[in-house]
């Protein structure tokens, strides 16, 4: 049972990347899927969440109206969209499963570095 993240990487201010999260061994639209971010430093804060019934979704202040979350049942794979990106963005970036958004996750992926910079 894993939950594998992809597609961090260099990004200028402004560029957009998808970051995947995809379930192994796990049904991911029976979980909550929540995506943390942790940068050099600081304390890992709680990004986005999508649930498990109604696909409500959740995001941090800082993030609303340029990160998108979303779920493909079929791929059994969760996205986030992240558009216009910020430094303040820079972070590892991970993915967590749990029976709702405001409880921890029981699982979690190995992180995925996203760096904005010009």
């Amino acid at each position: 049972v894993q939950l594998v993240e992809s597609g961090g990487g260099l990004v200028q201010p402004g560029g957009s990347l998808r970051l995947s999260c995809a379930g192994s061994g796990l049904t991911l639209d029976y979980y909550a899927i929540g995506w943390f971010r942790q940068a050099p430093g600081k304390e890992r804060e709680g990004v986005s969440c999508i649930g498990s019934n109604d696909g409500t979704t959740y995001y941090t202040d800082s993030v609303k109206g340029r990160f998108t979350i979303s779920r493909d049942n079929a791929k059994n794979t969760v996205y986030l969209q992240m558009n216009s990106l910020k430094p303040e963005d820079t972070a590892v970036y991970y993915c967590a499963a749990g029976p709702g958004c405001a409880d921890d996750g029981d699982y979690w992926g190995q992180g995925t570095q996203v760096t904005v910079s010009s």
